[in-house]
């Protein structure tokens, strides 16, 4: 086998070049992962799954965008003199026409939280820093359901209650 005296030169350039190459691809990689949008993670209470999140932009885009293919979605906000910002860390009851629990003191991780409910009639309580609000869903065939909870303004300074939201 004969080398030329060019092909030996270039061997420290060609692994210089891999090299520079290879870590520009881990950056890119790194930077793109830095800015995907994670799934809030898929939990199961009493047979029931239901998933929450919401926090940040990105991510509150993604629970709007799955909320359609979701029986039931709820969303979380406390008025405020702007209009309202969005709550989180609400603990949701949710329990069907006979009054059994499906959803007991559920945490939200966010502002939303998106429910797998049969078709039937729901009583939803929804508690914030010791207010709770209270609302009926109707889920039908097909058709998803959403409900709002709007805390007036200054819940987390107002005495503890309950309130029906009609």
């Amino acid at each position: 086998m004969t080398y030329s005296r060019n092909s030996s030169r270039s061997r420290p350039r060609a692994a210089a070049a891999t090299t520079l190459c290879g870590a520009a691809l881990l950056f890119f990689a790194a930077l793109s992962s830095a800015h995907a949008t994670v799934n809030p993670p898929i939990r199961m209470t009493h047979g029931i799954e239901y998933m929450s999140g919401g926090i940040g932009s990105d991510e509150a885009q993604l629970m709007e965008t799955v909320s359609p293919r979701w029986p039931a979605t709820f969303e979380f906000a406390i008025k405020d003199h702007k209009g309202a910002d969005f709550a989180s860390d609400v603990r949701v009851t949710v329990r069907d026409s006979n009054g059994t629990v499906l959803l007991d003191h559920v945490a939200s991780e966010g502002p939303f939280m998106v429910a797998r409910l049969e078709p039937g009639t729901y009583e939803v309580e929804a508690r914030l820093r010791g207010n709770t609000l209270k609302q009926t869903l109707r889920v039908a065939f097909g058709m998803p359901a959403k409900m709002t909870f709007l805390w007036p303004e200054g819940t987390d300074m107002a005495s503890s209650g309950t309130r029906s939201v009609h």
